[in-house]
């Protein structure tokens, strides 16, 4: 392949070819001296940081971005165009909406509207936003298993919100829902597909049915797993994506599991009647041309065209498709996750906690009390940050959740802290042998 600065040199003697040659400011000339010493402070600044690029970093939801998406991104920083306006990035912004056609087609959306985002709590913002718009005096509900975003956003927007509980598996209690819904409070129920702490996914076919009898509005936070759509088909666990096409509003994160750098969210509604709630003039943005500017169906004002184009080159390598590009990378996570989990099964020293639904696992060392296994989970963790051996997350539980699933253990504590894995790398196959063994050894 060719080097990372390749796409970023050829836009480089594109700009050269402008006819009139022009100095740069001298406020920007430095020494090489100067250069050198500040790159080397750098370098070891950045190494303060973990090996998110490593099979063995089996922890968050982190990992480098693909080299393509770096390539492009980097060449259109040359640029540096702004995705606000078509004036500020012609080719950028035609890219952008372009990577919205792929993704609402891969939804099975008919009639969309979507926009990229700087992140995915901006996508579920705006999506709770025209929900409030919309039903302004009606309140959100959201299962307790549902990301933190959407309480605060509810906290900014001034909206009420619902907590529905969620069962031990994490998914929301639909009986509950129901509950609430009875009383025509609700104007909003956000589902989650995966959640990010188990990799839940809510039953949305049930939703729906609910949606159908309550008339509430449905917004589904898919920021984590919206990606799983391409192998819906494949997976039985994931036969929930084939019903975002039902929903009103769905977010999802291409910096996640769509190979890009941070941050790139995107949000799509099903009805592109809600740009209305966004309009908005500028005297001095819109001149170049009578299309639809993103920056007049986004909250967010300047964004950067290079994750547009980014994204764009990545989804050109690795095409939308089930069985290959980034289909067949994200069946390999699933894979690799379910060896994982038969091997922590063969074990005596953990035990999964729940089946995974997608590609995050969760497992806990065998003990017989909880505050034990809190114990040796937190133990194992900082312990294989400081060897710089292995990289896993923790997670709470409460224990009432949590007896549910594993009763033969004693509940001594409120809450129990087990481990957590994101399993999002496909080099992580070939060392599912060498993770056990850490864990092991870490556990001892």
């Amino acid at each position: 392949m060719q080097g990372i600065d390749f796409l970023y040199n050829q836009i480089n003697d594109w700009l050269k070819r402008y006819p009139t040659e022009f100095s740069p400011d001298s406020n920007l000339l430095f020494d090489d001296d100067l250069f050198k010493k500040v790159t080397e402070e750098f370098v070891e600044r950045m190494k303060d940081n973990y090996p998110f690029h490593h099979p063995l970093y089996i922890g968050q939801m982190l990992k480098p971005p693909a080299k393509e998406a770096i390539m492009a991104y980097l060449a259109a920083m040359a640029i540096n165009p702004n995705n606000h306006a078509l004036d500020g990035g012609p080719a950028t912004a035609k890219m952008e909406k372009e990577v919205i056609a792929e993704f609402a087609n891969m939804f099975g959306f008919e009639n969309y509207l979507g926009h990229l985002t700087t992140s995915g709590t901006i996508a579920n913002f705006e999506a709770l936003l025209i929900a409030r718009e919309i039903n302004p005096d009606k309140a959100i509900a959201f299962s307790e298993d549902a990301h933190y975003t959407h309480s605060r956003v509810c906290n900014w927007l001034r909206v009420p919100s619902v907590v529905i509980p969620s069962n031990q598996y994490g998914q929301m209690d639909t009986d509950y829902l129901e509950e609430e819904l009875v009383a025509g409070k609700i104007g909003t129920v956000v589902a989650t597909l995966s959640t990010t702490s188990l990799g839940a996914n809510d039953n949305i076919q049930y939703i729906l049915e609910l949606k159908q009898k309550y008339g509430f509005r449905l917004h589904i936070d898919s920021a984590y797993g919206g990606y799983f759509k391409l192998i819906s088909q494949k997976y039985r666990t994931l036969e929930s994506y084939d019903l975002i096409k039902l929903a009103d509003s769905v977010t999802f994160d291409p910096h996640k599991q769509g190979l890009q750098p941070y941050g790139c969210g995107c949000v799509i509604f099903s009805n592109p009647i809600v740009g209305k709630y966004y309009k908005h003039d500028s005297p001095y943005t819109y001149f170049t041309s009578e299309e639809l500017h993103l920056g007049e169906i986004s909250v967010e004002c300047s964004r950067a065209g290079a994750s547009a184009a980014a994204l764009w080159f990545t989804n050109k390598i690795y095409p939308l498709q089930q069985d290959k590009g980034l289909g067949a990378i994200l069946s390999r996570t699933i894979e690799i996750t379910q060896k994982l989990k038969d091997k922590i099964g063969e074990s005596n020293k953990f035990e999964v906690y729940i089946e995974p639904e997608t590609n995050i696992l969760t497992y806990f060392p065998i003990k017989q009390f909880t505050s034990e296994i809190s114990r040796t989970s937190l133990k194992l963790m900082k312990e294989g940050i400081a060897k710089n051996s292995l990289w896993v997350a923790t997670l709470k539980i409460p224990s009432k959740k949590f007896t549910k699933n594993h009763p033969l253990i004693t509940i001594d504590t409120n809450e129990v802290v087990i481990l957590r894995s994101c399993i999002i790398k496909p080099t992580q196959d070939f060392w599912i042998e060498e993770i056990i063994n850490k864990l092991t050894e870490l556990s001892a």
